[in-house]
C-alpha cells in the first residue's frame, strides 16, 4: 500500500518499514524556498516573511508542484533574534533576511535581551501560519523549525566575541545560552499547539570544527537536549530533527550524545562516515545544495543514490537551497525516489 507522506516520514523517524525514503526540505535553516517557486507562484518576497497567508501559500506550494514531501515554516533563522532585540534586514528574492545589528557587547549584557513576544511581530505570524497549513488535513507532515540555541546567541552578539567569550566568561556564557534556550522553548511549545508534528533545530553556528568536542558536548549538546527532552515530555508524539553543520570527525561521541530522532548534516560530511560512526541513529541528508544550484539533474540524481546507499534514511538537501537553484534539480531528489514506486 502506497504511503502518504506523513505516514512515510513518521515510520522513517521511528525506524519502521518503509516504501522508500522520504524526500523533505524543513524550513528555517533548510530554506526550501527559491526565486523560480516564488514566480511560479506569484507569492513575494520578502513580504511572506511577515504575512501568514503568504507564508503558507508558499510553504504549500513547495509541496504541491512536486519538490518535497513536507510543509515548512519558517524560511528564514532571524525570528528568535530578532524578538529578542537584534535589527534584521529582511532580504530580498535573492538573499535571505540577516542579523545587522547585535544588541549585545558582552555576553555578561545577557540580561538585557528581551522575551519572545508570539501575540504580535514574526512569531505569530510563524504560528498562524502553522495554523492554516494544518487545516489542510494532515497527509503532509508539518515541520516548524527552531534556530539553535548557539546559532541564536551569536545573533545577538558578534560572533567572535561571542565565541571567546564562552571560555572567558564562561559563567554569565551559560547563563545567556539558558535564558536563550528558554525563549526557544516557548517557541518550540506555541509550534506544536498551531499543530506542527515535527520540529527540526537547526544550529549551523554550534559546530564541532570552531568549538572543539568540550565546548561542544558543553554548549551544544547540553542546551539542544534540554530542548528535546521538553519537547518529549510534554509532546511525545512530536518527532524531532537536529542539523549540525561543519565536519563531525572530532565529534561524532558527543554527536551521537544529541537525542533527537534524527541527526542531519552538511554535504562536507560522508553519509557512509556518518552511518559507520552513527550505527543505531536515524540520518537524514545530504544532498550538495551547490550541486543542485549549479549542477544538472543527472548529477542530482547520482547523488540522490549515493546518500541512500551511504545509509540515509530520510533524503534532503544538505543545507539551505541557494535562491536562484532551478527547479528541475530540486524536483530530481524526490524523482529518483519515486522512480521505484
Amino acid at each position: 500500500m502506497l504511503l502518504t507522506p506523513n505516514e512515510r516520514l513518521k515510520k522513517a523517524m521511528n525506524s519502521e518499514v518503509v516504501d522508500r525514503p522520504p524526500c523533505i526540505c524543513p524550513g528555517g535553516m533548510m530554506n526550501m524556498v527559491t526565486a523560480e517557486l516564488i514566480e511560479e507562484i506569484g507569492v513575494p518576497f520578502p513580504e511572506a516573511h511577515m504575512d501568514a497567508g503568504m507564508m503558507a501559500s508558499l510553504a504549500s506550494a513547495v509541496y504541491e508542484t512536486g519538490c518535497f514531501e513536507n510543509y515548512g515554516v519558517p524560511f528564514c533563522m532571524t525570528i528568535e533574534a530578532e524578538d529578542m532585540g537584534a535589527k534584521v534586514d529582511m532580504g530580498s528574492n535573492i538573499y535571505e533576511p540577516h542579523v545587522i545589528d547585535y544588541p549585545l557587547g558582552s555576553v555578561k549584557d545577557w540580561a538585557q535581551l528581551t522575551s519572545i513576544n508570539f501575540e504580535n511581530g514574526r512569531a505569530k505570524v510563524v504560528l498562524d501560519a502553522i495554523t492554516l497549513l494544518k487545516a489542510k488535513g494532515s497527509d503532509v507532515p508539518i515541520i516548524g523549525n527552531l534556530t539553535g540555541p548557539i546559532s541564536t546567541a551569536s545573533s545577538l552578539l558578534e560572533p567572535v566575541i561571542f565565541y571567546k567569550e564562552l571560555r572567558k566568561s564562561n559563567k554569565e556564557a551559560h547563563e545567556m545560552v539558558g535564558f536563550v534556550t528558554d525563549q526557544i522553548i516557548e517557541f518550540a511549545k506555541k509550534q506544536i499547539e498551531a499543530g506542527t508534528t515535527i520540529i527540526a533545530i537547526s544550529d549551523p553556528s554550534g559546530t564541532g570544527e570552531i568549538l572543539g568536542p568540550k565546548l561542544f558536548e558543553e554548549f551544544v549538546v547540553k542546551y539542544i537536549n534540554k530542548i528535546l527532552a521538553r519537547i518529549k515530555f510534554e509532546h511525545p508524539e512530536v518527532g524531532t530533527i537536529v542539523h549540525i553543520c561543519g565536519r563531525m570527525t572530532n565529534v561524532y561521541p558527543e554527536v551521537n550524545k544529541i537525542t533527537s530522532d534524527v541527526l542531519s548534516f552538511d554535504s562536507m560530511v560522508s553519509m557512509k562516515n556518518a552511518r559507520e560512526n552513527l550505527k543505531d541513529r536515524r540520518l537524514m541528508g545530504n544532498v550538495s545544495t551547490y550541486t543542485i544550484e549549479f549542477g544538472e539533474p543527472d548529477k542530482v540524481a547520482r547523488l540522490t543514490h549515493s546518500c541512500v546507499r551511504g545509509g540515509a534514511d530520510i533524503i534532503s538537501p544538505a543545507c539551505g537551497l541557494g535562491m536562484k537553484s532551478p527547479l528541475k534539480n530540486i524536483r530530481t531528489m524526490l524523482h529518483t525516489l519515486s522512480e521505484g514506486d
